[in-house]
């Protein structure tokens, strides 16, 4: 299957995962990422895009709902996984250096599936020299 601007796929040991994204590749939109939202659907999510690998800092400030964020590297490989993101909590969660995208998903989603470091995601934001290239 071919990859698409609005979807990400992921996979590891445990299988492969579909989400639907919305996708924040700009500072305006990384800004507001999912921020008073009352629902997420379950395979929907939104995919943070940065024009290249940096260390990355979020927060929950005027998020309603419990979020996972999936902290990804230039080869969209999974460096961290921060379950659970408290609604509407300020303390800063840190990615890490070298991450590229974030993607955010329902809070327990991802320990449900099994994503955690090492799982690899598809998307056309990682470029030809991804772990898991679109074809």
């Amino acid at each position: 299957m071919e990859c698409a601007e609005n979807r990400v796929d992921l996979r590891g040991e445990w299988g492969t995962a579909r989400f639907t994204v919305e996708l924040a590749d700009d500072e305006a939109e990384r800004a507001l990422g999912l921020m008073n939202r009352e629902h997420l659907a379950g395979s929907a999510g939104m995919l943070f895009i940065y024009p290249g690998p940096r260390r990355v800092a979020f927060w929950m400030e005027n998020t309603l709902i419990p979020l996972d964020m999936i902290f990804l590297d230039a080869a969209g490989r999974v460096r961290r996984v921060e379950a659970d993101a408290v609604p509407l909590d300020r303390t800063p969660i840190d990615g890490g250096p070298g991450i590229l995208a974030v993607l955010e998903i329902n809070g327990g989603l991802a320990a449900r599936l099994g994503i955690a470091p090492g799982t690899e995601l598809r998307h056309p934001a990682f470029g030809p020299d991804a772990a898991w290239p679109c074809n």
